[in-house]
């Protein structure tokens, strides 16, 4: 069968860049290797094998996930060593064990007493044993324990004490995609260092062995100096990169892994548009970079060589049309490219663009696609 290039591709369709896509996962092993820790890549941006398998350390992991289906998929495919990165709820429980008769090993994480008593209580009732690594809050930013909380050892105690070994600790510096510099950046990847190292070094001094320090975010792990104390990161969206990330300058824009290919449908001349078919149901409505010094609208708009095209962005975007512009909003001399012509949109966020589609169409080189990789979605 002849192979496609992007010029006859039906539109919206998501591209994935290859060539990027194996820059970025070189760049992100070799920090990990200076640093010294395991990598447990999170995979909650690409939900798709062909793409994981290129992240783990073996066939069986370590990964990261971030919702219960995500698990079931790369179970299926093999990978047995997962770390459910989202606080338990009760209701998931009996999925949780579905998945250990499987044969995986699935770590559950936890930040209050309430949950802690209704895990040991199923463990109880159902003679199973969980996993468990209690969520440390290490910058505000959304869930987890103080690292100086007294409910910290509290916790670690109670579930000690039922029976059930406190597997760890983790945290998420998610308050890195709000720092101003790469300086800053460095400074919260110590903060998160030394708050995840501390809370372990709590529950140790209480009894408990606690193996597992683990640390995660995009930024952080690619600008840490050090990481003394820690065990594993987790990162996920360094696999694509996106606009934010470029404007937190993480990365370049050339580094941005994904696009989405969509076409000229018509004109609005007096108001400087051009109307394209790829909507916020095309790129999601995520408007990350807005908080930025330079905001990127729904997207940054480039030639079928992935070059951004005479500062044009998306300034808005209905659910199947995409309104493209100067980003300063001039009418005349406004570039309006004829209908029909293809264009390539780098994301805000490479989660929810990524999260539209069924499927990656693999760029490799000359326009050609090599090939369609499947993802998944859901819950």
């Amino acid at each position: 069968m002849m192979k496609q290039t992007l010029e006859q591709l039906e539109t919206p369709a998501l591209i994935l860049d290859e060539a990027r896509m194996e820059r970025n996962i070189a760049r992100m092993r070799e920090q990990i290797r200076r640093l010294g820790v395991i990598f447990r890549p999170h995979v909650k941006t690409n939900k798709c094998m062909e793409v994981t398998r290129r992240l783990m350390e073996t066939p069986g992991g370590p990964i990261t996930v971030s919702t219960l289906r995500e698990a079931d998929y790369f179970a299926a495919h093999g990978v047995t060593d997962i770390l459910y990165a989202v606080c338990i709820a009760p209701n998931k429980l009996d999925h949780v064990m579905a998945l250990q008769g499987k044969g995986v090993q699935l770590s559950l994480i936890l930040d209050s007493m309430e949950t802690a008593r209704i895990l040991t209580e199923r463990a109880k009732t159902t003679g199973r044993r969980f996993d468990v690594l209690i969520e440390v809050d290490s910058d505000g930013h959304r869930s987890g324990l103080a690292p100086d909380a007294v409910e910290l050892v509290e916790i670690g105690r109670f579930l000690e004490d039922a029976g059930m070994t406190v597997k760890g600790v983790m945290t998420h510096a998610g308050s890195s995609y709000d720092c101003t510099s790469v300086a800053a950046i460095r400074a919260m990847a110590e903060q998160e260092r030394a708050a995840i190292v501390h809370a372990a070094e709590r529950l140790r001094a209480a009894g408990m062995a606690c193996p597992v320090v683990s640390v995660g975010s995009t930024p952080t792990a690619l600008f840490a100096e050090q990481l003394e104390g820690v065990t594993e990161v987790r990162a996920g969206v360094f696999v694509f990169f996106d606009l934010v990330m470029a404007g937190l300058k993480v990365c370049r824009e050339e580094d941005i892994v994904l696009s989405v290919l969509s076409t000229v449908i018509g004109h609005q001349r007096e108001k400087g548009w051009t109307i394209l078919d790829a909507g916020w149901m095309a790129m999601s409505r995520d408007r990350g970079t807005q908080r930025q010094p330079v905001d990127q609208g729904y997207g940054l708009v480039c030639d079928l060589d992935g070059r951004p095209m005479d500062d044009l962005i998306l300034v808005g975007a209905n659910q199947e049309h995409g309104i493209m512009a100067h980003r300063d909003g001039r009418v005349e001399g406004a570039l309006h490219l004829p209908v029909g012509t293809q264009v390539r949109i780098l994301p805000n966020h490479a989660c929810p663009t990524a999260a539209q589609y069924p499927s990656y169409q693999v760029l490799g080189t000359d326009h050609e696609i090599t090939a369609t990789w499947q993802r998944f979605s859901g819950w």
